[in-house]
């Protein structure tokens, strides 16, 4: 299914000309770039011949003072300015990072900001910065290698990213110079570099992504020329750092050793685990060695030790592979391939395990370093028009539902989790009190049916619309996600045309627990979360009812009611009132069907007087007329 693509004026590539696109892989513990050269994918080297670029920055007083490879051989001398994982910061306010289990060696600087700013001797730094640091290296091998500057890059994502970490990826790329062509999921991405969008029969394809910082398990769908992601899980904060974090602590608890707050020890340990875990793919046991300080720590790290010290981490990546089949309703049978992706993946525990749990062998053919940045090149290659007859076309998922709120603190699910993007869904909404000339709209992102076990995506106002009796203005609410996953929010109220819009970009993203408890949490608590819906909704209709029943009684309850009907009604009102403070939704119901009850009498005579009054003056037969025209 070839798609035609449209240019600006002027703007389109002539049959000659070839322009320097790239893929970048933005990862946690390396980071690589590829382009397209002669119709086949070339990752790119620097003048060693090294492909692979460490995404570590150490910062000196005139700024970046070393960086990949360079950065991190000099970690341990300098650790306190050198910056590594900066990936798992992206997102995370101050108070999350406090809070949440995510290690750093490096220290943050005290103030009363959301974004959380790095201590270095070059000033203040946000992860959005390193990250462009990153980023500008990358994009100067990449134009020394083509001879020319780059048109645009596809950059690479976990696929469980939120619309936070993935505007703030495109930040740093913007930061770094670089025009971004598109976001594109690392899974998706890998799945492209095997070639799996050109098989001819439909397959169904999982692809599980274990780098040094995230893991990622998404479920790919080929039909028809149609590259789908049927459902993804994962972890944003699982990875190869969690395995060398754990090799420390084994060697911590052996050695008895007192680490505290010291930094340089922490980053020789760190290292020498790295080395372990790299050295045991190929060997039964390595030494593991430590000298500091004088003292001296000596011990030999077997496979079958470092095997027991890893399986926690491999078997809760095996929850979010039975989360993400489940979600994508299909059983290991329904797998055609499984594809490693992630530096991580090389682990031979981790391959064993997963080809046993899938019940079939996992490809491993491509470098699974490489693999993701081979994937993203073919993506922009695309995208820079240099391709246009290519027939791939890439569909991507919401990881969360997408929704506002409405009265009563209850969520309205605008975009179901797992729809596929780009997507534009609209919905209309009215008001809620008579005369309301204004709207405040609340963006949310979860599965619970209340505001407050959701998370707050933004929050726009919606005013100047014509006042009208409550429920008669439609607003139509309209949620956009682009091709990034990148949110934008607009309203309209339909007879005053009053626009309000906004891109969500919140200040800081999810925790890196949060993804997978709000969608288990939604599981867990689905009866409650019915029930607490149910009661929230008779709350939002006893005040809807008692509020109307006060306007009315204000403007003529002495003409139409005696003393003992005003009392009863007003007895009934009382009953309502208190029922919604309680916590029994049935009670509230029974009370309204009783005000109900006693306020017919009331209702009936305010009608009857309202339509006597439109007909005073006027016959019969001028009604029969406008029903009747000649």
């Amino acid at each position: 299914m070839a798609l035609l693509q449209i240019s600006e004026p002027g703007q389109s590539t002539a049959p000659h000309q070839h322009r320097l696109a790239v893929g970048i892989d933005l990862g946690t513990t390396n980071s690589l770039v590829a382009t397209v050269r002669s119709g086949s994918a070339d990752v790119l080297k620097d003048e060693q011949g090294e492909a692979i670029f460490p995404s570590v920055v150490c910062y000196g007083t005139e700024g970046v003072s070393a960086i990949g490879l360079q950065a991190r051989e000099q970690a341990a001398e300098n650790p306190y300015n050198t910056i590594s994982s900066v990936k798992r910061l992206i997102g995370l306010s101050a108070a999350d990072i406090a809070a949440s289990s995510v290690g750093m060696l490096f220290r943050f600087e005290e103030t009363d900001s959301t974004v959380p700013r790095i201590t270095t001797d070059a000033g203040p730094k946000t992860a959005i910065e390193v990250s462009a640091d990153i980023l500008k290296a990358l994009r100067v091998r990449a134009e020394r290698s083509l001879g020319g500057e780059l048109s645009g890059v596809v950059v690479t994502v976990p696929a469980y990213f939120d619309d936070t970490q993935r505007q703030a990826t495109k930040d740093a790329a913007k930061l770094a110079g670089l025009n971004v062509y598109r976001l594109v999921n690392e899974p998706t991405a890998a799945a492209i570099a095997y070639g799996l969008d050109r098989q001819e029969a439909d397959s169904t394809i999982v692809v599980y992504d274990l780098g040094g910082g995230t893991f990622d398990i998404s479920v790919l769908k080929l039909d028809k020329g149609i590259f789908e992601v049927l459902s993804t899980a994962g972890d944003t904060a699982l990875g190869g750092d969690d395995f060398d974090q754990a090799v420390v602590d084994w060697f911590i608890a052996e050695q008895n050793i007192e680490v505290g707050d010291d930094a340089t020890l922490q980053r020789l340990l760190l290292d020498q685990a790295r080395a372990a875990k790299h050295s045991l793919t190929a060997a039964a046991e390595v030494p593991f060695q430590i000298e500091h300080e004088g003292s001296s720590y000596n011990s030999t790290l077997t496979i079958d030790v470092f095997d027991g010290i890893v399986r926690p981490l491999i078997d809760k990546t095996l929850k979010s592979c039975r989360t993400a089949l489940r979600q994508a309703k299909i059983t290991k049978a329904d797998i055609d391939n499984v594809v490693m992706v992630g530096g991580s993946t090389r682990v031979p525990l981790v391959r064993q395990v997963v080809s046993e749990f899938f019940g079939t062998e996992v490809l491993t053919d491509i470098n699974p370093d490489e693999v993701v940045a081979v994937g993203a090149s073919l993506q922009a290659d695309v995208l820079a028009g240099n391709k246009p007859d290519s027939d791939m076309l890439l569909l991507d998922v919401i990881p969360l539902s997408l929704g506002i709120e409405t009265h009563g603190g209850l969520v309205e699910q605008i975009i179901p989790r797992n729809t596929t993007i780009p997507v534009a869904r609209a919905q209309e909404f009215t008001t809620f009190k008579d005369g309301q000339t204004a709207m405040a709209l609340h963006v949310v992102q979860g599965e619970r049916d209340l505001v407050k076990d959701c998370r707050s995506l933004g929050r726009f106002e919606l005013r100047g619309f014509v006042p009208a009796v409550a429920g008669q203005a439609r607003i139509q609410v309209m949620f956009q996600v682009d091709a990034d996953g990148l949110l934008t929010v607009s309203a309209i109220e339909k007879v005053s045309e009053v626009h309000a819009e906004v891109q969500i970009k919140p200040s800081y993203g999810l925790l890196d627990s949060e993804i997978e408890s709000m969608i288990r949490d939604s599981m867990a608590y689905a009866k409650d979360d019915v029930a607490a819906r149910m009661l929230q909704e008779q709350r939002v209709e006893a005040e809807r009812a008692v509020e109307a029943l006060d306007a009315a009684m204000a403007k003529d309850a002495d003409e139409f009611l005696s003393l003992e009907e005003k009392q009863q009604i007003l007895t009934a009102r009382a009953v309502v009132a208190e029922s919604a403070t309680m916590t029994d939704a049935e009670s509230i119901k029974h009370a309204l069907r009783k005000l109900e009850s006693v306020s017919e009498v009331y209702v009936a005579r305010r009608m009857n007087s309202s339509i006597g009054e439109s007909m005073t003056g006027k016959h019969i037969d001028s009604y029969e007329k406008q029903d009747n025209p000649s």
